[in-house]
């Protein structure tokens, strides 16, 4: 009950936040859109300059909102076959994971990914290993990775 809980309380903060950054954007167009109405060519330019943010960021918004629906599907699949990650890497008093057993946890996910690189299952896990050892970059490119063969099968 309270993992159901605390994903919809994530989802509607989710949720929120992208629509601020909404209304953000909608500001931000309706600016540049009346610069460009202006005529004049300093203010055309710069209309046509900040029209650039908004069309990059539905982008990038909608790109991380498909990711993170991909994620939770694997997620509740891997969950229906009970193969989540485990967290289970020792931490210090203060909670932070232990990096030399984060590496060594890692090793073995990196070698199964390459072991069975079209099995998404294996980068899912790898994302999760990159994110444990601090490379948030890799993590998610695994996870995009991870998606990307999910939704190919």
């Amino acid at each position: 009950m309270a993992s159901s809980r605390s994903r919809v309380v994530a989802i509607a903060g989710a949720v929120a936040v992208t629509g601020l950054l909404a209304l953000y954007v909608w500001l931000v167009a309706t600016r540049a859109t009346a610069l460009v109405r202006t005529g004049e060519p300093v203010a055309v330019a710069l209309g046509l300059a900040l029209w650039v943010l908004p069309v990059l960021v539905v982008w990038l918004v909608s790109r991380e909102w498909r990711l993170a629906v991909s994620v939770q599907r694997m997620a509740d699949e891997l969950a229906a076959q009970d193969a989540l990650p485990v967290d289970d890497l020792p931490r210090s008093p203060g909670g932070r994971i232990d990096r030399s057993a984060a590496r060594a946890a890692f090793d073995e996910h990196r070698e199964r990914a390459e072991q069975h690189p079209d099995d998404w299952r294996s980068w899912y896990h790898l994302a999760f290993a990159y994110d444990a050892a601090g490379d948030r970059r890799r993590a998610r490119e695994s996870l995009r990775r991870a998606s990307a063969l999910h939704r190919a099968r």
